[in-house]
C-alpha cells in the first residue's frame, strides 16, 4: 500500500527541520516551540495542541511567509538547536549505568496517555505509561513501548439537561495524529499478522516519536482484513470479552512479533498489568525456536528478564477468559508455536478452566511488583492463591511507588519558579537538594497560587461557556457561564473516573453541611468536578447526574462546576489552579493514586485518603489526610468507613482547610498555609516524579535483571529445570522427624528432624515461623544444618534458637533453597508441619 497519504508536503528549505520537531511529541512537556506553532495557525494550535496537525494544515502561502520572516526563523533555529542538543547530550542513564541495557527495554501497555494530541488513554493507568515514557527520554533509557493505536479510542463526554451522561466516539484520523507509518529495513510500511480462527488478521504498524523513546502502535484498521477484524482496534476497553481477547492477542502476540521483524531484541520486557501477558509467551516461543530448546526451558530462560508491574486491586479486575472462548481464538496461534492450551492454562492458574492474564503475566515473569507501599500488600493478598500454602507475607511482590512527569504537569508560573531556583535542567537529573525553594519569598510563592487560580477561572469561565451557558443553564445564566467563580476564593478540586469506589460523592453524604461550608460569605469554597463514569457503569453515571443536580441548588449555583469531556488539558489546567486536590478512594482499592501527585510542582496542597502514595507521603504539616496511620487490615474493611471518612472529610474542611487558607497575617498573607506549600513541594515533589520512579526500576529491577538473564544460556536453564523436576519428584515424600524444644539461657533452642528422600540438603531451607501475635511481630528463623542422622537413612537435623514464646506459636517449614532461582515466584514447593 502507498504512503503518499501520509507523506508531508514539501516545506521551504529554510524550514525543512519543523517536520522532525512536528512528529517529536517531545512539544508537549518541552514548550519552547509554542510560539511557532501559534504563528503557523494559532486557531488549530489552541484548539489541538497538536503539532502535526497544526504543520499540516498551514497553506503553502503561509508557510513562505513564515520562511521569510527573520523572527520566525530566529526562533525556528532557536528550537532546532535545542532539540538537536537535547538528543545528543549526556544524560542520567548515559553517564551512570554503562549502557548495560544496550539493546534496550521492551515496555507493553494497553493504553498511552503522552499528550491530548494523542487520544489512546482512558485515565491513570495510561497516564502513567506516558509519563513513564517522557521520564525516561528525559534520563535516556532507552525504552520502545508498544500499544494499539485506536479508531477510537476512549468515548468523549458531554450532559444533556438532566445531568445524564452521553457518550461520543470521533474518529482518530491517523493522518491527524503525531504518529507516522512504521517503515521496515525495506522502505515499505512494516506489518505483522496474528493467526485468528479460519483466518490471519494483518496489522499495519505506526511510530510515535517521544523524545529519545519510540511508541510503536499496532491496528487491525487494515482493508484486506474482514470488516469485524478491521474494527478490533476500534475502542479502548470494549465492553465485549472477545473484542477483549482480540485486542490483547494484538498487543501481545502482534507486539512482540514486529520487534522480532525489526531486528529488536530487548535487554528486558516490561509488561503494564496483564493485559499483554501473550507478549512473554511470545517472546519464550521466539528464545526456543532460536535455541531449540524445550517451551519450559524458554520459560525459565527468559522469565528472569521479565517484569510484570500489576495496578490492580481486587481480584476481580484480572482479565479472565472462558476456556472455551480462549480455546477458539488462541489455539491457531498455540498450533503454529507448537504449544497446547493447557500449557498456557497451567502456566497462567494452574489448569483450571479460565485464563486468568494476570495470572500467565504471573507465570511468565522474573519479578512482580505493585505501584505503593500499601498496594505491594494487596498485590500479596491477591495473589497469595498462586503461591499454594505461602502467607500472603511470604508471597514476593515488590513495590515501586508511582510518580509523574513533572515537566508535563508544571504551571508557566511554576516552571519559572522553579528554574530560578533549580535550573533550566532540573527534571532531567536526580535532585538531591531537599530545600530547593529556600530563597523563595513568601509573597513569590503566594504571588504564584494567585495567578494560577486566575488563569483557572478564567479557563473554567471559557470552558463552561461552550459546555451549556447559553442553553439549559439552569436558575442563572450566569453561574452556569462561571461568572460566580471567584479568583481569590478557596478552590477545591476532584477530577477523577466517577465509579463508586472512589466515592466521588463522599462530599454529597450531608448535602445542608457542604452548602453552609459553599455559602459562607466570609470564608466562601468552591468547587471544580471533572471525570468520566465508564459506558457500562450505571452507579458512577448516577453519581455524575447527582452532583449535576446538586449544582443546580440556588444556594451553591455557581459556586460548583462540573467540567465536561476530562482529558489531559483540563487535568492540566485543573492541577495547575486549585488549591486543594480531593481524593477519597474507598481502602485499599486506590493502588498509588497520581492525580494528586501532579499538584505538588503547582503548590497545590492534597486532602486525601490515607492510602496509595499519600500514605506513604502524608506528615501534618504536608496536607491533610483522611484516616491517617490507619493499618492495612484495617484498610482491607473497604465496607465499613463511609460515614466515618465523611464526617472526617467534613471537618477538616471546617476546622483545618478553610480557616486555615484565610488566616492572615499583618503583610495579608496566609502564612501557615505558605508554610505548607513551601514544605509540600521542597520534600514530595522530587520524590514523587516520574524521574525518581523510572530510576528506582532501572536501578532495582531492570540492572539485576538483565545480569540474572545473562546467566539463563540454554545450558544454564535446562539444568534448572532439571533441579526443579529433581526437586518435584522428591517433594511429595519429604516429611518431618521428631522436634525437640527446650530453655538454653535466655532463649529457646529447637532440634528438628527432617527426612528429604534423597533431596540434597543444598537444596531445601528449613525455618521456624511464628506469626504476629502479643507475644511479638512475625519471625521467621532460618534453622542451620546440624548433620546426617547416623540411625536414619536420608534424614537431618536441623536447630536455631529464637526468642521465648509459647511452644504453641512455632511452626518449622521446609522450603526450596536454590540462589539462581527467584523464589517461591519460579518454584513455590513448601511443607509445613501442620
Amino acid at each position: 500500500m502507498t504512503l503518499a497519504a501520509y507523506t508531508m508536503r514539501a516545506l521551504p528549505a529554510q524550514l525543512s527541520g519543523l517536520m522532525a520537531i512536528a512528529l517529536d511529541l517531545q512539544w508537549s512537556w518541552h514548550h519552547g516551540c509554542d510560539q511557532l506553532w501559534r504563528q503557523l495557525d494559532e486557531e488549530i494550535w489552541e484548539a489541538t495542541h497538536n503539532a502535526w496537525l497544526v504543520l499540516n494544515s498551514a497553506s503553502a502561502e503561509r508557510l513562505q511567509q513564515l520562511a521569510e520572516d527573520p523572527e520566525f526563523l530566529t526562533r525556528y533555529q532557536q528550537q532546532l538547536n535545542r532539540h538537536e542538543a537535547f538528543n545528543q547530550c549526556p544524560t542520567w542513564y548515559s553517564e551512570n549505568c554503562g549502557n548495560q541495557l544496550a539493546t534496550g527495554v521492551a515496555w507493553f501497555c494497553m493504553e498511552y496517555g503522552v499528550s491530548e494530541s494523542l487520544p489512546l488513554y482512558s485515565g491513570g493507568l495510561g497516564v502513567l505509561a506516558g509519563d513513564f515514557l517522557k521520564a525516561s527520554s528525559d534520563l535516556g533509557v532507552p525504552v520502545t513501548a508498544v500499544g494499539l493505536l485506536y479508531q477510537q479510542g476512549y468515548f468523549r463526554q458531554a450532559l444533556n439537561a438532566e445531568g445524564e451522561q452521553l457518550e461520543f466516539h470521533p474518529y482518530n484520523d491517523p493522518t491527524m495524529l503525531p504518529v507516522t507509518p512504521l517503515r521496515d529495513s525495506n522502505g515499505e510500511w512494516a506489518r505483522v499478522n496474528v493467526p485468528f480462527p479460519g483466518r490471519t488478521v494483518r496489522l499495519r504498524a505506526w511510530k510515535g516519536q517521544v523524545g529519545r523513546c519510540e511508541l510503536l502502535l499496532l491496528d487491525s484498521n487494515d482493508p484486506r482484513n474482514e470488516p469485524g477484524d478491521r474494527g478490533i482496534t476500534s475502542e479502548l476497553y470494549s465492553g465485549d470479552p472477545e473484542k477483549r481477547l482480540q485486542q490483547e492477542m494484538v498487543l501481545g502476540i502482534g507486539g512482540w512479533r514486529l520487534l522480532a521483524q525489526l531486528g529488536r531484541k530487548p535487554a528486558l520486557c516490561h509488561i503494564n498489568e496483564g493485559h499483554s501477558a501473550l507478549a512473554l509467551v511470545e517472546r519464550a516461543v521466539h528464545w526456543q525456536q532460536q535455541n531449540e530448546t524445550s517451551f519450559e526451558v524458554a520459560r525459565l530462560a527468559t522469565r528472569a528478564t521479565n517484569l510484570f508491574t500489576t495496578h490492580t486491586s481486587v481480584a476481580a479486575g484480572f482479565d479472565r477468559f472462558p476456556a472455551k472462548l480462549a480455546r477458539l481464538y488462541l489455539e491457531p496461534w498455540l498450533q503454529e508455536i507448537g504449544q497446547p492450551l493447557e500449557t498456557i492454562l497451567t502456566v497462567a492458574n494452574g489448569g483450571s478452566s479460565d485464563l486468568n492474564m494476570s495470572g500467565l503475566a504471573l507465570g511468565m515473569s522474573g519479578r512482580f511488583n505493585g505501584v505503593s507501599q500499601i498496594h505491594k500488600q494487596v498485590t500479596q493478598s491477591i495473589f497469595q492463591p498462586w503461591f499454594g500454602r505461602w502467607p500472603a507475607a511470604d508471597v514476593p511482590a515488590e513495590y515501586v511507588t508511582n510518580g509523574v512527569h513533572t515537566p508535563s504537569w508544571d504551571s508557566p508560573e511554576a516552571d519559572e519558579l522553579w528554574t530560578s531556583a533549580c535550573g533550566q535542567d532540573r527534571w532531567r537529573q536526580p535532585m538531591t537538594d531537599l530545600c530547593p525553594l529556600k530563597e523563595t519569598t513568601d509573597h513569590d510563592l503566594w504571588q504564584m497560587r494567585r495567578n494560577q487560580r486566575h488563569r483557572l477561572v478564567y479557563y473554567l469561565r471559557a470552558r463552561l461557556q461552550s459546555q451549556h451557558c447559553e442553553h439549559n443553564y439552569g436558575n442563572s445564566e450566569e453561574a452556569a457561564c462561571g461568572l460566580l467563580l471567584d479568583t481569590e476564593s478557596l478552590t477545591l478540586g476532584f477530577a477523577r473516573r466517577f465509579t463508586d469506589y472512589k466515592r466521588p460523592d463522599l462530599l454529597l453524604t450531608d448535602p445542608e453541611r457542604l452548602i453552609r461550608l459553599l455559602s459562607n460569605r466570609d470564608r466562601p469554597l468552591q468547587i471544580v468536578l471533572a471525570g468520566k463514569a465508564h459506558p457500562h457503569d450505571n452507579e458512577g453515571k448516577d453519581i455524575i447526574k447527582r452532583w449535576k443536580q446538586f449544582t443546580r441548588l440556588p444556594e451553591v449555583e455557581g459556586r460548583v462546576v462540573f467540567i465536561e469531556d476530562y482529558d489531559m488539558a483540563v487535568a492540566s489546567e485543573l492541577i495547575q489552579g486549585v488549591d486543594v486536590w480531593l481524593n477519597c478512594p474507598r481502602h485499599p482499592w486506590e493502588a498509588c493514586g497520581t492525580s494528586g501527585m501532579k499538584v505538588l510542582v503547582n503548590g497545590g496542597l492534597n486532602l486525601s485518603q490515607y492510602d496509595g502514595w499519600w500514605a506513604e507521603a502524608w506528615q501534618p504539616e504536608l496536607g491533610w489526610a483522611i484516616r491517617p496511620g490507619a493499618t492495612f487490615e484495617e484498610l482491607s474493611q473497604t465496607d465499613k468507613h463511609d460515614e466515618a471518612d465523611a464526617e472526617e472529610l467534613y471537618q477538616l474542611l471546617e476546622n483545618q482547610v478553610v480557616p486555615e487558607f484565610y488566616l492572615r497575617n499583618e503583610q495579608g498573607l496566609p502564612a501557615n498555609w505558605l508554610a505548607r506549600i513551601r514544605a509540600s513541594m521542597n520534600e514530595l515533589t522530587a520524590r514523587y516524579s516520574a524521574n525518581r520512579m523510572v530510576r528506582e526500576y532501572v536501578t532495582d529491577f531492570y540492572l539485576p535483571m538483565v545480569a540474572q538473564g545473562a546467566e539463563r544460556t540454554a545450558v544454564g536453564a535446562d539444568e534448572l529445570v532439571s533441579v526443579k523436576e529433581t526437586i518435584a519428584r522428591h517433594w511429595p515424600r519429604l516429611r518431618f522427624g521428631a522436634m525437640d524444644a527446650r530453655e538454653e539461657g535466655q532463649k529457646l533452642r529447637f532440634d528438628l528432624d527432617v527426612y528429604l528422600d534423597g533431596l540434597s540438603p543444598e537444596l531445601v531451607a528449613v525455618e521456624l515461623v511464628a506469626e504476629s501475635s502479643n507475644s511479638g511481630p512475625r519471625l521467621v528463623q532460618s534453622m542451620a544444618f546440624s548433620g546426617p542422622l547416623q540411625e536414619a537413612e536420608q534424614t537431618y537435623r536441623y536447630y536455631c534458637t529464637v526468642p521465648p514464646r509459647p511452644l504453641e506459636h512455632f511452626t518449622p517449614r521446609i522450603r526450596i533453597h536454590e540462589p539462581r532461582l527467584n523464589l517461591p515466584l519460579e518454584d513455590a514447593h513448601i511443607l509445613w508441619l501442620r
